[in-house]
């Protein structure tokens, strides 16, 4: 597939780039496996309290954001302090996905060495500097959560000692022992580096030079079909582990400071293994909560393009028990992968599957779309 041609330049935020939102700046920290020591997560509940909005939202990456920011410069020296910022240079790069649960239940191997090798091999070499801030790696322990999200470059655990190298999501036929699956990663991300023109994702560009950085790693393989757990269910897990889910992926810095080492998840949840870490908490740890099924973006009045507090009006619609997304304006920002009713805000009220409704009768809409779900 040819490289589309970019009208405009890579603008993915971070925290020496931030974004200019309506609210002010707007920093997203990467947390390559959605680690966050418990250390950790106090100085970014310090800097979202001293610094910005006074809440830390969560992204479909695993990573963190902070908006409205009144000062870079001190919030780029409390993160590099608390290790956050380990290679400035690649800091927009560092995007990787890990199996939350891994080494803390299930899963076929445990990724999170891999990780922190992935993490290390990325900002060793000054060339992936010049990967796309939207490229995206998954190491997988073998449930295939991660696997499904979309990720350029994968590893998933088929056992302790091999996995499966997938591109785009679709599996290469390659077999790369666990040894050498950091090696590969690197490779390949290197690969599409050298030759992806414009392009910003795998998906974008010629595989051919990717496939070809991967024959030394790994050997061909039949295809097997491979089984999914999905994203981990909030609730419970087992030896007190618990997944809980912030309202709207926003967790206060007040909250955030008591949790403890937190693994944050692509599902805008966070794993907690300290038990009772979520409660007293606004945290929802039932696996039964309607609120689970409605997402929405950040809306009004942080962001300029939105045309409604989506946010408030979402609250409202929060008991209908349907999966929603409410969107402020037609990018859909943050949106779920799985099925959902789609809830777009437009002059007056909202397009609900493209049927327009009024706010007034946005809650008696989705009750009724629950049927078809």
């Amino acid at each position: 597939m040819p490289a589309p041609t970019r009208l405009r330049a890579d603008a993915c935020p971070g925290v020496l780039a931030t974004h200019d939102a309506a609210d002010g700046p707007l920093a997203r920290i990467r947390l390559p496996g959605g680690a966050l020591s418990g250390e950790q997560a106090r100085v970014v509940a310090s800097c979202a309290e001293d610094l910005g909005d006074g809440s830390v939202h969560l992204t479909s990456r695993a990573n963190l954001q902070l908006r409205a920011i009144r000062d870079v410069d001190e919030l780029v020296t409390r993160l590099a302090q608390a290790g956050l910022l380990p290679a400035p240079g690649h800091e927009r790069v560092r995007n990787i996905l890990g199996s939350p649960l891994s080494g803390l239940h299930g899963g076929r191997a445990d990724i999170r060495p891999l990780v922190s090798a992935l993490d290390r091999a990325i900002c060793a070499r000054p060339d992936l500097a010049r990967l796309p801030g939207r490229f995206l790696f998954a190491l997988d322990d073998g449930r295939g959560d991660v696997a499904g999200e979309g990720a350029d470059l994968c590893w998933r655990a088929l056992d302790e000692d091999s996995g499966a190298l997938l591109l785009d999501g679709a599996d290469t036929t390659f077999r790369v022992p666990t040894g050498q699956a950091v090696a590969a990663l690197v490779a390949a991300a290197a690969a599409f580096v050298r030759t992806r023109g414009t392009a910003w994702r795998l998906r974008e560009a010629d595989p051919a030079p990717v496939l070809s950085a991967l024959h030394p790693f790994g050997t061909p393989a039949d295809v097997a079909g491979s089984s999914s757990e999905g994203p981990p269910p909030v609730g419970p897990v087992a030896g007190g582990i618990v997944v809980a889910a912030p309202p709207f992926g926003r967790l206060s810095a007040a909250v955030l400071r008591e949790l403890g080492d937190v693994v944050v998840t692509p599902w805008r949840t966070v794993v907690l293994a300290r038990p009772g870490a979520a409660d007293g908490t606004d945290l929802v740890t039932d696996p039964a909560a309607p609120s689970l099924g409605v997402s929405a973006c950040i809306g009004s009045p942080g962001c300029a393009k939105s045309r409604a507090d989506v946010r408030a009006d979402a609250h409202g619609i929060a008991a209908a028990g349907v999966t929603a997304h409410v969107a402020g304006c037609e990018r859909r920002c943050g949106r779920p992968r799985g099925p959902h009713v789609d809830v777009v805000a437009t002059d007056g009220g909202y397009r609900v599957d493209g049927t327009f409704v009024t706010v007034e009768r946005l809650a008696e809409a989705l009750i009724a779309r629950k049927g078809h779900q």
